[in-house]
């Protein structure tokens, strides 16, 4: 996802975004590289916020951070990024009606993906693919293939109704 975000800069060029589920902070470094106007990271895991911090000093780069969880809430940012989350069923169904919800409502919300079961294709849009090394101690082979997606802005909040505050 951060590396569609650095060859795509004009996705976030001048717009708030939120590093959902930030992680490292990888893909929100990566959008302030790009020139979004205003990055926040959120992660609801302790460490995330240090890892941010550290990461975002390495590159010379600030972008906020929240460790609220954010699911089901409005948020205040044009475009949502969110990378590897369809990893479990229960974190998934969580996040379905949400990001659904979101792009109803007119943001962006991008996904990275590297194949994971609970990734809901029929509600996605197809951005781009890329392969990407990886270590063949955490992973089964030396190159793992990710797809970023884009949730489908048609009126998809309708299946799923909520309560966004």
């Amino acid at each position: 996802l951060a590396r569609y975000i650095l060859d795509h800069p004009e996705t976030v060029r001048g717009k708030r975004v939120l590093d959902f589920a930030s992680g490292s902070g990888l893909v929100g470094i990566a959008a302030v590289m790009a020139g979004a106007r205003e990055v926040m990271a959120s992660d609801v895991d302790p460490w995330a916020e240090t890892a941010v911090r550290l990461n975002a000093e390495v590159n010379r780069v600030s972008l906020g951070f929240t460790g609220a969880d954010l699911i089901g809430q409005a948020v205040d940012a044009d475009i949502v990024l969110a990378g590897d989350v369809f990893y479990d069923r229960a974190f998934a169904d969580a996040l379905v009606p949400w990001f659904a919800k979101l792009a109803a409502d007119g943001k962006w919300v991008l996904v990275g993906d590297p194949g994971r079961s609970y990734l809901p294709r029929e509600r996605l849009e197809f951005c781009a693919v890329y392969e990407v090394p990886v270590t063949r101690a955490l992973e089964d082979s030396e190159i793992k293939k990710t797809t970023v997606w884009r949730f489908a802005r048609h009126e998809i909040s309708k299946m799923f109704p909520t309560n966004l505050t």
